[in-house]
């Protein structure tokens, strides 16, 4: 079994088609299948559920998708795919004596202070070899806990006694509006809820309990706002990525909606190899 037989098994998933997996890969449809039928065999089970449908009175289509033994084995081909090109990185920098850190965010940050803080760690340290991610929550803290990422930056850090909390930011989302002069009550008919996560979830129903349904779901900041710009709306966001648009007239302030202060954190083990690289980083948040 070899890190290829992982990534054929991961591009069939994506494209769910053995031949245009093999475009993708450079090699048959044949190979694509006999890879696969040899995963298969190793772990003495399905892993992918081949189901022929009709498209057509004489022409049918293989429908394919992964079984339940299959998915929970493709979570496992990622992880081990993302820990060997780290490794490889790795092995490649140590001749020019240089050093790696592996840093994911969840998206709406890197929106609102991750981007910066990556330009300022690169200019101060262009020997550190950087990988940075953006994903949600979940899969950000998976992914620290399997190795693949040394920190991870986030909204709701987990209270647990092997990882290391350090507040590296707080950041003050305001209502902001298309509409000039609009109190709370009427930007709620319509606005567009942004996730910022569960707290700011719960501060919200505190604030607006009569609210109706928000016209609008989006869950990043930078998406809710191009929408706001092109359509029109209301929502709550970052002060700082608004600032701009408040000063040229192209948003406005809901004045009478309260300020909603997020924190932001980041998170690493203790017993992280990395640990004097990762506090040595995190420090170049205070020049904001």
């Amino acid at each position: 079994m070899d890190i290829e037989t992982f990534r054929t098994l991961l591009e069939v998933n994506r494209t769910r088609h053995f031949g245009k997996a093999a475009e993708e890969l450079f090699i048959t449809q044949s190979a694509v299948s006999a890879r696969i039928k040899k995963l298969e065999e190793n772990l003495g089970v399905t892993l992918l559920d081949r189901q022929r449908r009709d498209i057509h009175p004489d022409r049918q289509r293989r429908d394919i998708h992964p079984t339940p033994e299959g998915r929970r084995l493709l979570r496992h081909a990622e992880h081990m795919l993302a820990l060997w090109r780290k490794a490889q990185q790795d092995v490649a920098l140590a001749e020019q004596a240089q050093a790696q850190l592996a840093a994911g965010g969840v998206v709406s940050l890197w929106d609102v202070r991750l981007q910066n803080w990556a330009h300022r760690v690169h200019n101060a340290h262009p020997e550190l070899a950087l990988i940075l991610e953006a994903y949600g929550h979940d899969r950000l803290m998976r992914r620290m806990i399997d190795g693949v990422l040394d920190v991870v930056f986030v909204y709701e850090p987990p209270q647990l006694e092997e990882f290391m909390i350090d507040q590296i930011a707080n950041i003050s989302l305001i209502m902001v509006s298309t509409v000039s002069n609009q109190l709370a009550e009427d930007a709620l008919t319509d606005y567009i809820m942004v996730d910022w996560g569960q707290i700011h979830a719960l501060q919200h129903s505190r604030h607006f309990p009569d609210a109706p349904a928000p016209a609008q779901r989006i869950s990043q900041g930078a998406i809710a706002l191009n929408f706001m710009l092109a359509c029109g709306g209301a929502a709550y966001l970052a002060e700082q990525t608004v600032a701009p648009l408040l000063a040229s007239g192209r948003l406005y302030r809901v004045q009478d909606a309260p300020v909603i202060e997020r924190g932001a954190f980041a998170v690493y083990p203790r017993r992280s190899a990395r640990l004097d690289l990762i506090k040595q980083v995190i420090d170049y948040f205070d020049s904001e």
